[in-house]
């Protein structure tokens, strides 16, 4: 079947299963390979974009589940390390293998919309991806950063 699906503000017209996961999607169909398969099954949160704003795992959203909802994946953040959200991922030299990052940028961009200056609970609330390199302080601090708190907000 076609679908015609919003990607980053511009529409696509999609060749697939119904029940081909977002994922394959932006990967194989359109070449945005930001996104990155993790687990397969949601847990992992590699495969994080947001459908029109909110969280999404795209490995479990089927192409026929995303009818006429905005995707926006990490290639929407800037395309020159611009965004907030970048600059203080290299400013805190959070990625180690960087494998999770694109979903991590993206679930900590959702959290900074809905919360423009959250606290550590917040945070950990919210940021429910995984990193095997174990970088979550220095998530936490690129947060903050970006949320632009000063270091005595940041304790």
């Amino acid at each position: 079947m076609s679908y015609c699906v919003s990607i980053n503000g511009t529409s696509h017209q999609v060749d697939a299963d119904a029940d081909t996961p977002l994922l394959w999607v932006l990967r194989d169909c359109l070449g945005l390979t930001g996104t990155k398969f993790g687990c397969g099954i949601g847990i992992c949160g590699a495969c994080t974009v947001h459908l029109d704003g909110q969280v999404a795992r795209s490995c479990t959203v089927a192409l026929s589940a995303v009818g006429k909802a905005r995707v926006n994946t990490i290639e929407s953040l800037s395309p020159d390390r611009s965004h907030r959200l970048q600059q203080a991922w290299i400013a805190e030299q959070v990625p180690q293998c960087g494998y999770c990052q694109s979903g991590m940028l993206m679930a900590a961009a959702a959290l900074l919309k809905e919360n423009p200056k959250p606290s550590d609970a917040d945070i950990d609330a919210t940021m429910t991806n995984l990193c095997r390199c174990g970088t979550y302080n220095r998530i936490r601090r690129a947060i903050k950063r970006a949320a632009g708190m000063s270091v005595a907000e940041q304790a």
